[in-house]
């Protein structure tokens, strides 16, 4: 390749990187879809597999270090992007059947294998730069990191247009055209031909192209019922929201089994293919009678509320209930805009214009806290229409100790708090939402929590009422009629009768009232919480894991309490240890290749060996710090792919010109870098669960400013170290640059899931601590490094 040609390569890289990101998020809508939330986890290991393995190549092949093989990578890349996501979605891999179709395990290691493709090319291209030519590795990196960047932000803009499946045929036109701009006149006109055919299957899309939803997804369900009819998706940046008629969607959750007449019609609506509820038809007011034997009508009954706030009521069914009851002010926040905007646009005259009124999008909880405002009622709803549980590991700041007392302190003071929510045996959910709530009124200078509510169960949910002052006699008996003739069990209000507490739904071996009176109860609360076979004690803003309830000390128990189901310890989130171990086996098979091919190659045992532990650390440290950051801009930003995506941008474009500036001012091409980037990482450790609340409040264009500033810096110092390492292996030992790309790759893959599970032990904080000490490990490294290559007389040449 001559000189002109090598200055394409960093344009090569940058269009390469960032078709490799997009199609890195893009991968986890499609997942998202078609299998599951938790599934999409797998994406970001597949991902940084692939980056891995080309590491282990080059190291095992040398003769793919060629710089002039670039674009011929580059030309694989736009290839296997939708060649890859075309095959993999046409495999009948469906995780749900594992327990009896073994073959799921052949088609998952299929899916990986499929997916992992790109990846690898796209490793190939930035790797097989950095190794002919480690001089300008600054400038290959800062590339490669602002094409990552770009990528992770550009997709958003995709995705808001174009439904995931299509944005991919056109990635796949990035890296072909940087096929063409850097490749011989062969596969410049291959790649032409490509693009060409990626245009037309974008623009016809063949059959076998949308995405392959599970059957066992809540949409795919219930258009199997006769009748059923699918009526329209939407495509949004970080949600398919679908609309449908089906008996599956008949949606009156915890209806009272006194109530015998049919229900109005309902038009459901699935986010992302599950995640349902239903819009309610409000024309006939004499059908809407079945809404008086609903638990969620208990406040209204109580007390009359005169302006009530209504959070997540997706669809609406909690403000037919408000209007009902004639609330004079009725106010809604939902947490997806996406389905508050289908409704009020496909559904307006269906719904009786349910967001017509005083509504907002976002989470409730940041909506209040840049308001004064006080309500007689808040109601919060964890229903939908299946009473499916959450995804284990996923992050909820809805339903914290901050959460509940932000409610709380904008309750008028006779106010009351409504929350209901599905009964999922064994209990855990409604446990820890009472302990949470029992926190959050201690905090609030409660001392007696149990004078303040009230808890009644029907035959599939449980509601319970917190009032801030005590409730007095006559709401009790409000509270004691509305249950007894609706059939519902109170399980606790001050003063209840035990025989008042199972009277209408007995189930062998519950005992809500005991358990409930040990919760309210200071001196057996912490005895009880400590024993019982699932965690679940109260959740806060740094561990925002809601619905994680596992205790790793009774897996056993647990075990035979699900009738050993071993498909339930994933759902409630041991996929990532699981997750972790694949990652390991993979991992080392990667890293023993080379070794196990050739082992006594002398480029084994090179002075550049030693210097891989800096690599690996800097592996450990990006990804910790990515992912807490991540995590700890989901409750300002208000919806984790928008955190995602904005950590993402700020960082990989901050990385990147943090490394270009390496490559354009010397002076900065150090280990003072590392001790940088480990000071920002402590100081926003500290700083950030201060700073975060006060930028809650402010409208998302500001937060996303802000969250800029903040981030670009500790970017820019974290890009420096990874160009200096691959410099000095240059310098030194050539050979070992590829394994310095697969050991940190294969660290990259291992962080977030470790980082993930420190968090649940830890909190998010002591994550970023973390990543700042790995960079620090890093320092020393590349200090005792240098100092040994000085005394060999190697070190002069750097």
């Amino acid at each position: 390749m001559n000189r002109s040609s090598e200055a394409k390569i960093p344009p090569v890289i940058l269009l390469s990187s960032c078709a490799a990101l997009a199609y890195e998020v893009a991968l986890t809508r499609i997942f998202s879809i078609s299998l599951s939330y938790h599934y999409a986890f797998m994406i970001i290991g597949i991902a940084m597999l692939g980056y891995a393995a080309s590491g282990t190549a080059l190291a095992l092949f040398p003769h793919l270090m060629e710089i002039g093989r670039v674009g011929r990578y580059a030309l694989l890349l736009g290839v296997t992007i939708p060649a890859s996501y075309l095959l993999a979605n046409s495999l009948p891999l469906d995780p749900v059947r594992l327990s009896w179709d073994r073959l799921q395990l052949i088609y998952l290691g299929l899916s990986y294998l499929l997916l992992a493709f790109p990846f690898f090319f796209a490793g190939l291209v930035v790797a097989t730069a950095f190794t002919a030519a480690s001089s300008r590795s600054a400038l290959f990196y800062g590339a490669d990191l602002v094409g990552a960047g770009l990528g992770s932000l550009g997709i958003i803009l995709f995705m808001s247009v174009l439904p995931p499946e299509r944005t991919v045929f056109l990635l796949a036109t990035l890296p072909l055209a940087a096929a063409w701009l850097v490749s011989a006149r062969p596969f410049r006109t291959a790649a032409i031909a490509l693009i060409l055919l990626d245009l037309l299957l974008f623009v016809r899309q063949p059959v076998f192209a949308p995405i392959r939803i599970s059957p066992y997804k809540g949409l795919a369900s219930a258009l199997l019922f006769p009748g059923a009819r699918h009526l329209a998706t939407h495509t949004f940046p970080f949600a398919r929201v679908d609309t449908f008629t089906s008996p599956a969607a008949r949606f009156a959750p915890g209806l009272s089994l006194r109530y015998q007449e049919p229900l109005p019609p309902q038009v459901g609506i699935a986010v992302d293919a599950d995640d349902s509820s239903a819009v309610t038809a409000a024309a006939d007011r004499q059908a809407l009678a079945f809404l008086d034997y609903l638990p969620s009508a208990l406040p209204y009954v109580v007390k009359k509320p005169d302006r009530a706030l209504l959070l997540d009521p997706r669809g609406g069914l909690q403000l037919l209930v408000a209007r009902r009851y004639g609330a004079a002010r009725i106010v809604t926040v939902e947490s997806r805009p996406e389905v508050a905007r289908v409704i009020r646009h496909d559904l307006r005259k269906f719904s009786g214009d349910l967001y017509g009124g005083e509504s907002w999008t976002g989470l409730g909880r940041s909506w209040l806290a840049g308001r004064q405002d006080s309500f007689d009622l808040i109601d919060v709803s964890l229903l939908g229409t299946e009473p499916a549980g959450s995804f284990g590991i996923a992050e909820d700041y809805r339903f914290t100790v901050e959460a509940f007392g932000e409610y709380l302190g904008h309750l008028r003071p006779d106010g009351m708090l409504s929350v209901n929510l599905y009964i999922i045996p064994p209990p855990r959910a409604e446990l820890r939402l009472l302990a949470t709530i029992t926190a959050a009124l201690g905090e609030a200078g409660i001392a007696d929590p149990g004078r303040h509510l009230a808890v009644i169960r029907s035959w599939g949910t449980i509601s319970v009422l917190v009032k801030k002052t005590p409730l007095t006699g006559p709401e009790v008996a409000k509270v004691r009629e509305f249950a007894r003739e609706r059939w519902f069990d109170a399980l606790y209000y001050p003063g209840v009768a035990p025989e008042e507490t199972a009277r209408f739904v007995k189930m062998a071996g519950e005992d809500y009232a005991a358990v409930i009176a040990c919760l309210l109860d200071p001196g057996r609360r912490e005895r009880f919480l400590a024993d019982y076979l699932f965690d679940v004690a109260p959740v806060r803003d740094d561990r925002p894991f809601f619905h994680y309830y596992l205790r790793l000390s009774h897996l056993a128990e647990i075990y035979r309490a699900m009738g050993g189901k071993w498909q339930f310890f994933l759902e409630e989130g041991l996929i990532l240890p699981a997750l972790l171990l694949q990652v390991l086996a993979l991992g080392a098979l990667l890293l023993l290749a080379p070794v196990l091919a050739a082992p006594g190659s002398k480029s084994l045992h090179g002075p550049g060996r030693p210097l891989l532990s800096y690599f690996a650390f800097l592996g450990i440290g990006y990804l910790f710090v990515e992912t807490a950051l991540i995590q700890k801009f989901i409750l300002p930003l208000e919806n984790p792919s928008a955190a995602m995506a904005a950590i993402l941008g700020a960082l990989l474009v901050g990385s990147g010109c943090g490394s270009l500036m390496a490559h354009s001012f010397s002076r900065m091409a150090s280990g003072a870098s590392l001790l940088a980037a480990a000071f920002l990482a402590s100081v926003s450790g500290i700083l950030l669960p201060v700073v975060l609340p006060a930028i809650a409040t402010l409208a998302l264009p500001v937060k996303v400013v802000i969250v800029t500033l903040l981030v670009v810096p500790l970017g820019v110092s974290m890009g420096i170290p990874f160009p200096v390492g691959i410099r000095a292996l240059g310098e030194i030992d050539p050979s070992a640059i590829p394994w310095a790309w697969v050991t940190n790759g294969y660290l990259s893959v291992l962080a977030p899931p470790l980082a993930v599970m420190l968090a649940m032990a830890t909190g998010f904080s002591s994550i970023l601590l973390a990543g700042a000490l790995a960079y620090l490990l890093a320092y020393v490294c590349l200090t005792r490094m240098v100092r040994r290559l000085k005394r060999s007389g190697i070190g002069d040449r750097s």
